[in-house]
Order: C-alpha cells, then sequence, then structure tokens
C-alpha cells in the first residue's frame, strides 16, 4: 500500500467535482495539496472519433448497460476525465425555483444558487444556437408542438464553436462542448490541482482514502493513468464526494463510516424515459446538427418533460420495441425519423435507493410508480399529436401494441396508447438523469448532509454532486449540481474544522 498526504482529496470529476476542484484553485496556488481522483481515463482530442461503437464502451460505465437490480432500466453515465458532462448535450438549465422551495432544505437558499448557477452558464458559454444552426429534426418539434397547441422553449446550450456533428453523446470530436473537461478541470490544474484519472475510490476511513489505481488496457482508449497503478492510502484534511448520484452513496456505504446517517442511498430519482420516433415521407435533417435544441416542459401540469433528440442506430435500435422484419423496416427508415425523447419527472419514494452487493458494486432499485407510468404514457400520448402534427407518416410508441400508429390512427391516440401496454421488462426504459441518494436536509434523521453538502457528524466529509438532491428536480440538472458544488466549496473555504 503507497501512502499519500493531501489537504483535500475530491472524488470524481464531473460537473460537481470539477466545479469543486476549480473553487478550490486558490488553496492549490497558496500551496495547498488539492487532489482529484477519476475512476475514467483522460482522452486526447484525438481519440474522439465519433463512433458509436467505440466511444460507447470507451465513455460510459458498463458501456451504458448499466440495469436497475429489476432489469427494467438502463442508467447511462459517463465514466471519464469530466464526469458525464463529456458525454450530455450540453443543454444547461438554471435551477427552477419552484422545485428548489419545494424540497424545503433548510439553509438552502434559492437567490444563492440562481447567482451561482448563471455564474457557471457564462463561464461555459451557455447560449441559445441561432436558428440557421438548428436542424429539421428540432425545426420539426416546434411547429408540431404549435400546431398541437403547446409552446416549445429553446434550451441554452454550452457550446463553442458547435460545428454541428451531432455527436455531443459519444464526446464532441470538435471540443465545442465546455464540459468540465475543457473548461473547470483545466483551470483547476492550471492553479495547482493535481487530477489523477483511472483511479477508483474503495472505502473511506477516518480523514483517509483507500484507491486503487488501474492500468491501461492494451488497445483500449484514453491516456495511462498519472500515477503508477496500484493501491494507494491518501490521508487528507478533507473529503469531497462527487462520484455521482450511484458512485457517492455506494462509496459511503461499503465505508461504514461510524455515525452515518442511515438515510444514505435513499430517495434516488431518474427521470425515466423513453425515446420515440416517427416515419416521414421524406429524409429530414436529423443526425446533423446539434441534437437537443428544444423542449416542452409540462412538468407542472402533467408530470412530463419533452425534448428533442437523435440518437445513433445501435440506441435507437434497442430502445424500438419488436423484432424482426417491421423493426428492421424501421431501422432502414433511419435519415426519415424524427425523435423525441419523452421524461417523467419521478418523486422520491420508499424502496427506490442505491444498495450495494456483497462485494461492494453499486445496485440500484427502482420500481415504476403508477404516478410515473401515467406520466410516461401522457407524455407518449403528447409527443404522437406533436410527431403528426408535424407530418409524420406513423408513430413508433412503446406503450402501444402494435407500437407502430398510421397517420389514419391519430384519432385513436388514447385508445392505442395506454397503460396497459407498460410491461416493465419489456418496454425499453433509460434513466436521464440521475439524482439522490445523499439528500440534503435538517438532520440525520431525515438527511445525509446539510445544505452545503456537509456530512451530519462528520466533519470532515463533504458531497458536491446530484446525489444532494433530496427529490427529483424536474428539468436537466447540470448548472444546478454546479451551483451546489460551489456552495460546497465555498464553505469548505471558510470553514477551519478541516484544516
Amino acid at each position: 500500500m503507497i501512502e499519500r498526504q493531501y489537504d483535500v482529496v475530491i472524488v470524481g470529476s464531473g460537473a460537481g467535482g470539477g466545479t469543486v476542484a476549480e473553487e478550490l484553485g486558490g488553496l492549490a496556488r497558496d500551496g495547498k495539496k488539492v487532489l482529484v481522483l477519476e475512476k475514467g481515463p483522460r482522452f486526447a482530442d484525438s481519440e474522439f472519433d465519433g463512433r458509436e461503437l467505440s466511444m460507447a464502451p470507451s465513455l460510459y460505465a458498463e458501456e451504458g448497460g448499466f440495469l436497475t437490480a429489476e432489469g427494467t432500466m438502463t442508467l447511462a453515465f459517463g465514466s471519464a476525465y469530466g464526469g458525464s458532462t463529456v458525454v450530455y448535450t450540453g443543454t444547461s438549465m438554471q435551477p427552477p425555483e419552484r422545485v428548489i422551495r419545494g424540497w424545503g432544505v433548510p439553509g438552502l437558499d434559492f437567490s444563492d444558487l440562481e447567482s451561482r448557477a448563471r455564474k457557471y452558464a457564462e463561464e461555459n458559454g451557455v447560449h441559445l444556437l441561432p436558428p440557421d444552426l438548428l436542424n429539421e429534426n428540432n425545426r420539426l418539434f416546434v411547429e408540431g408542438c404549435e400546431k398541437a397547441g403547446y409552446k416549445a422553449e429553446q434550451f441554452p446550450i454550452n457550446v463553442r464553436g458547435c460545428k454541428g456533428s451531432s455527436l455531443c453523446n459519444l464526446g464532441c470530436p470538435n471540443a465545442a462542448k465546455q464540459g468540465t473537461h475543457r473548461v473547470q478541470l483545466p483551470a483547476a490544474e492550471r492553479a495547482g490541482v493535481e487530477v489523477v484519472t483511472r483511479a477508483e475510490a474503495l472505502r473511506i476511513e477516518e480523514r483517509a482514502i483507500l484507491v486503487r489505481v488501474q492500468e491501461k488496457k492494451p488497445g483500449s482508449k484514453g491516456l495511462p493513468s498519472e500515477w503508477a497503478p496500484g493501491e494507494y492510502r491518501i490521508k487528507a484534511g478533507a473529503i469531497v464526494l462527487a462520484g455521482s448520484a450511484i458512485g457517492t452513496p455506494a462509496l459511503l456505504l461499503r465505508s461504514n463510516l461510524p455515525g452515518l446517517s442511515k438515510r444514505v442511498g435513499e430517495g434516488f430519482t431518474c427521470h425515466p424515459a423513453h425515446i420515440l420516433a416517427a416515419e416521414h415521407a421524406r429524409p429530414i435533417t436529423n443526425d446533423v446538427g446539434h441534437p437537443k435544441s428544444f423542449f416542452l416542459d409540462r412538468s407542472v401540469e402533467e408530470g412530463f418533460l419533452l425534448e428533442t433528440c437523435m440518437y445513433f442506430p445501435f440506441t435507437t435500435a434497442k430502445n424500438l420495441a419488436g423484432f424482426g422484419a417491421p423493426h428492421s423496416k424501421l431501422m432502414h427508415a433511419f435519415p426519415r425519423l424524427q425523435m423525441i425523447l419523452v421524461l417523467a419527472c419521478d418523486k422520491a419514494v420508499p424502496g427506490n435507493r442505491v444498495a450495494v452487493d456483497r462485494t461492494g458494486k453499486p445496485v440500484v432499485h427502482y420500481r415504476f410508480t403508477p404516478e410515473v407510468v401515467a406520466s410516461l404514457i401522457r407524455a407518449t400520448r403528447a409527443s404522437a399529436r406533436i410527431f403528426f402534427a408535424a407530418g409524420a407518416q406513423r408513430v413508433h410508441a412503446p406503450s402501444a401494441d402494435p407500437p407502430l400508429l398510421e397517420r389514419d390512427e391519430a384519432p385513436a391516440i388514447d385508445e392505442r396508447i395506454h397503460g396497459r401496454h407498460f410491461k416493465e421488462g419489456k418496454i425499453s426504459v433509460s434513466a436521464a438523469h440521475l439524482m439522490g441518494g445523499c439528500g440534503m436536509g435538517s438532520g440525520p434523521s431525515d438527511s445525509v448532509t446539510d445544505s452545503y453538502g456537509r456530512v451530519h457528524g462528520i466533519p470532515w466529509l463533504r458531497v458536491a454532486d446530484a446525489s444532494l438532491f433530496p427529490d427529483s428536480l424536474e428539468i436537466n440538472p447540470y448548472l444546478t449540481i454546479m451551483a451546489l458544488a460551489g456552495r460546497a466549496a465555498g464553505k469548505l473555504l471558510e470553514d477551519k474544522a478541516w484544516q
């Protein structure tokens, strides 16, 4: 076991960890030792080749195929220098005031959160894409919404010099997306923060963390780790956990620290989602241009969000219901497909949680509540109306049987798309945004941390990622994660107890 000593160790380099690293850059400039541990590798720019079959296994944990314990939903999350900010579409929404106030977390000031989110939005170049960069897949969504009686809104996006490759989910090959791997982490490293990749946090001890550094496999993508392969015990004045809504609760659970709240792992939510596709009579521009430029927010009225999307052939094929000739026929229509991602605004409920198995690996338990199923059905019906209003000839709806609705069936949407066809394990559902597991609150009886991510009863241990959410955010979460991480870092700098 190799021993190392640092003042602050940050676990994770995504929206949370990358933000904390940048905020602690001043400590590094003042001579303090600050370390970021990232389980995934660091990639050279030339390695982002945009190929689904080579990038997905390299960028995503378990190659993007992490399944819930029930086997009914896949959870995709990044494992790389920059975490999931490498593989998301750059959508950057301000924290929703209604939701944040509804959480009722003592000390969580909305105006502070909003101010911090605006700072990171500016830092990451968040803006609306000009009309000439919007592809037909997105324009048809806006047109369909208007004709169906809805009002679509445009996503602010964090890109600089976007060339419209549509490959956001495989890591931008043009270095346009401004994730923490492009902005916060390089800034932190310039200030003297050390980042070690391929470094998996195994367990936390009193003011120390056990880490295994993996060797780069022959022929795999990514650079070798900055440290020699092996196991390390790193002592630290403070430890900040930002390993995601799955990684952080799992690390705490297998560490079994004395005095830790029994709430660790509870409150997991994830915006369960379907990919819907509709076939037009003519080819449309769908696989060029930014893939996710507009959304429809029906969270208050009907408990769902609709977002434009365009997924790659393998992902699309996996999410289409059915087999054989009908499935093949729809895949061959790929150049004519319009797509919408439907997301249910789920709620934290007992039983939906992160746990660990006997070997310490994370396990996610998730059951679809009747409310979630109803939201997905309403969202699918709304999407079908939008598709047909935009001129689609047929719509593929996984919660219909058979799943293809022809245009002349539009008047029967409510009957054809129905909850009785939502059969867990037979219908493809993916988690859009992973949240909760170390929720904020007033004390250890109802939460894991306070509003600054300080773990109750353990002053040297902090949390700074989406696991802090006590419930679903009901919108894309990245700026909110960064704002919470900024608060956690700011309080760490103020506090003296850990030093």
